[in-house]
């Protein structure tokens, strides 16, 4: 019987290394591993290539790394609740690959389906298409590095020909993940919001490590309920469910309205 637990998060994340591509779960702060990123954080790893949809905020989530000077690169859709992330971008020590979000959950998910690239319609005539968007700034408030132009091609598939702009599929090193649930056989089920990117950044790492609040043994979850199978999974660390779980701004109604 395959079983993939580790004692603590510091052992399961021990033997990534400095430069490492990561794909990590979470959407806004929901399903944030967090267990994962303090303890590589702890570890001292640096230079990351992160992929995520956004990086936290300046001192939860991806933003404890960015703020700890770990991260080289990020690429995400949504960067706008991180006063730390517009420092570091606009000074030029931050890479950012900015990418529409159904685009960027696509090329994770192609990533770990085994497809190279694939043509979408989001973007085209736009700077996502035809390059020149700002990956690096020199801190002089000039351009150091731009986006390429990307192939753009016409399809007729609504009876219509449109044009369509190429995306590369994305796999990274390692993917960090958190999940309500999972068994040792590295099964997975994600709770609500959790669920958006979490699983398909677990797809699109070499190799998986996934923080989960209850831990079970194989044949407790039914397999109806599996969100993710174990074969994305490859490493497992029970958190408990009191590991502490942020939003980012708190709305409430007026007490008696």
């Amino acid at each position: 019987m395959i079983d993939k637990t580790f004692p603590s998060a510091a052992e399961a994340v021990a033997d990534i290394p400095d430069g490492a591509s990561l794909a990590v779960g979470g959407f806004g702060l929901s399903g944030n591993p967090i267990a994962l990123i303090e303890a590589l954080l702890a570890q001292g790893t640096t230079a990351l290539s992160v992929v995520s949809n956004n990086c936290g905020v300046d001192d939860w989530g991806l933003g404890v790394l960015l703020g700890a000077g770990r991260i080289r690169k990020m690429t995400s859709s949504y960067v706008g609740e991180n006063k730390e992330f517009e420092r570091q971008f606009l000074s030029g020590e931050l890479e950012l690959e900015l990418t529409p979000q159904g685009t960027l959950a696509e090329k994770l998910r192609a990533g770990g389906a085994g497809i190279a690239a694939f043509y979408t319609q989001t973007g085209v005539g736009t700077q996502v298409a035809e390059g020149g968007l700002p990956r690096r700034y020199d801190g002089s408030g000039g351009i150091a590095v731009a986006s390429p132009p990307k192939d753009v091609r016409t399809f007729d598939t609504t009876g219509r020909p449109l044009p369509y702009v190429l995306e590369e599929a994305i796999v990274t090193d390692f993917a960090l993940v958190h999940a309500l649930r999972g068994d040792t056989h590295g099964n997975l089920v994600f709770n609500k919001a959790a669920r958006n990117f979490n699983p398909l950044a677990a797809m699109a790492g070499k190799v998986c490590i996934a923080q989960v609040e209850q831990l079970v043994q194989p044949g407790e979850i039914d397999p109806d309920d599996v969100h993710l199978p174990g074969v994305y999974v490859h490493r497992l660390v029970e958190v408990g469910g009191d590991i502490p779980k942020r939003i980012e701004r708190r709305t409430v109604r007026p007490e008696g309205k």
